[in-house]
């Protein structure tokens, strides 16, 4: 099965140990992984700060990029969303209407796709550590990807489990929202980390990297040990 991954900017910026692990992880699954080097930014800071026409320039340079993709999978809710938000913002726009529906269509999230596409549940992982989740809105809210993380993470061998207090609860980046509401967002986050602290657990999960930037962010400033890891880094490791 032919996959075209989809980095996205965190992980190609800062996050570059989660996309190694991201490719290693679905070749270790029987995967052909390639990366299509059109690919830039999705669009997404720009459509969330109301600059959709802007925004299309993306949008239409990233349908090009994955045009002749079997799949494309990411390892970002947030960023999978934006791709399914396409078809939107072309209707009535001949080839852009049916192009972006194609791009939405067989555009999956990580965990999405290795559960639902590939019907894998057990990765032959192992992480020996005491961790919590964190699920991250735009996964579970606007993809319906909810339980896909946890099925993979339950068959990781010598993993502890915490589940975590008020998980659903934001922790406030919202991508430009941690900018524009800078105190709002310190306090969102200031709460999450309590809750991620109530668990006792050593390692923070996500499968945001902006979630987990922002979190891991704060957790760094305030000196505390927890160690913040994405879902693939826990599922490549052997």
């Amino acid at each position: 099965m032919k996959v075209s991954l989809f980095a996205t900017c965190l992980i190609d910026l800062f996050e570059t140990e989660a996309g190694k692990a991201t490719v290693e992880l679905l070749e270790k699954l029987g995967c052909e992984v390639e990366f299509p080097e059109k690919q830039v930014c999705c669009g997404q800071p720009a459509y969330n700060s109301g600059y959709v026409k802007e925004a299309k320039k993306a949008m239409k340079n990233m349908i090009n990029a994955f045009e002749s993709a079997e799949y494309v999978v990411s390892p970002s809710g947030s960023c999978t969303a934006m791709f399914k938000e396409y078809p939107n913002h072309f209707i009535g726009e001949g080839e852009w209407e049916v192009k972006s529906k194609a791009l939405a269509y067989k555009t999956y999230e990580l965990t999405d796709f290795i559960v639902n596409v590939l019907k894998v549940e057990d990765v032959g992982a192992s992480f020996n550590g005491k961790v919590t989740y964190h699920t991250s809105c735009h996964m579970s809210r606007l993809l319906g990807v909810k339980d896909t993380s946890f099925r993979l993470l339950k068959h990781v061998k010598g993993l502890e489990f915490e589940p975590l207090p008020n998980a659903h609860d934001c922790c406030g980046f919202g991508g430009t929202f941690a900018v524009k509401m800078e105190r709002i967002s310190e306090q969102m986050v200031d709460e999450k980390i309590r809750h991620i602290e109530e668990t006792g657990a050593d390692y923070l999960i996500g499968a945001d990297c902006g979630c987990l930037m922002n979190i891991g962010g704060r957790i760094n400033r305030g000196g505390k040990p927890i160690k913040v890891l994405h879902i693939a880094e826990v599922l490549n490791h052997r």
